[in-house]
């Protein structure tokens, strides 16, 4: 199943509401996954442009896509970004087809 990184930035209201209310949004977040076929690898807290950090498995980009259009339309959120992850074996082929692609650069 294809791995997804997920980042979310909150807004300053969901913000305030967390430090009024702490809360663990982590089975939220591992519920809405599952729901889309998916399985929830991983969430951290980070802070810098990036407030949540998520590593998920999902079925295809249109389940991964799904999950960040559901988060982005609550509300909570300033920005989204999905980001899908290749393991190094498939980083290895992918440079070996891009070597074998005969494409060529602009000329000077």
């Amino acid at each position: 199943m294809p791995s997804y990184l997920l980042q979310a930035s909150y807004t300053s209201e969901a913000l305030a509401a967390l430090v009024k209310n702490p809360q663990n949004r982590t089975e939220v977040i591992r519920k809405a996954v599952k729901s889309l076929g998916g399985k929830l690898i991983g969430s951290w807290m980070s802070f810098g442009e990036q407030d949540v950090v998520l590593i998920v498995d999902m079925p295809d980009n249109v389940s991964a896509a799904a999950m960040a259009v559901a988060a982005a339309a609550g509300g909570s959120l300033r920005s989204t970004k999905t980001t899908p992850l290749f393991s190094i074996d498939e980083g290895m082929e992918i440079a070996k087809k891009a070597a074998g692609s005969g494409y060529t650069p602009v000329q000077k």
